[in-house]
């Protein structure tokens, strides 16, 4: 049910909040969708933890770049 309500929040950011803000993340795949795909892969506490940790990580003095769910 967390999972559920979780995911549906993110597709809810990336279809009316994202389109307006740009491209502003520093990583691919975008954090909105390494957080799918981390919830999807490893359930809700688990994903919610790479999540928190990969959002953590997005700011202007972290180079960016590839980082994909293990």
């Amino acid at each position: 049910m967390l999972n559920i309500i979780a995911t549906r929040s993110i597709l809810f950011y990336q279809r009316y909040i994202s389109p307006f803000k740009g491209s502003s993340c520093r990583f691919y795949p975008s954090c909105s969708h390494y957080s799918l795909q981390s919830l999807e892969k490893y359930g809700f506490l688990k994903g919610l933890l790479y999540s928190v940790r990969r959002i953590m990580k997005c700011h202007p003095f972290h180079p960016g770049g590839y980082d994909p769910v293990k």
